[in-house]
């Protein structure tokens, strides 16, 4: 299994980024996938996750209304577009795929695959 994140790098404050995750090896459509976050010093941490049609997300209060995840299920892709940057939300954003997910507030212990992870530097 292979998850590729990409899309990471510099940005501005209220600055925009869309990260894509390309996914191999799995039946992509079977997973609910998502996306966590570590930032400096700090513990990873959940960003947002979709189900598996598409139809349903959700997302941790700290970016609520300023990021959108998507999903692909013929292109097997997985995307987060991130609006209203802040400094404290750089970080590496890693893309996630569970299998057996039953909610969409994902844990970190439950997910069966990781992504190696993109940073995003919101500069100020």
């Amino acid at each position: 299994v292979q998850l590729q994140a990409s899309g990471g790098g510099l940005v501005q404050v209220g600055g925009s980024l869309r990260l894509s995750c390309a996914a191999s090896g799995l039946t992509f459509r079977n997973y609910v996938m998502g996306w966590f976050r570590q930032a400096p010093g700090k513990e990873r941490e959940f960003v947002a996750a979709i189900n598996r049609g598409g139809g349903s997300t959700t997302y941790a209060d700290s970016v609520r209304g300023r990021f959108a995840i998507s999903r692909n299920n013929v292109e097997n892709t997985v995307d987060l577009q991130m609006h209203g940057l802040k400094p404290e939300d750089t970080a590496v954003y890693y893309c996630v795929a569970d299998w057996s997910a039953r909610s969409l507030l994902l844990a970190e212990n439950d997910i069966d695959h990781w992504g190696q992870g993109t940073l995003v530097t919101v500069s100020s």
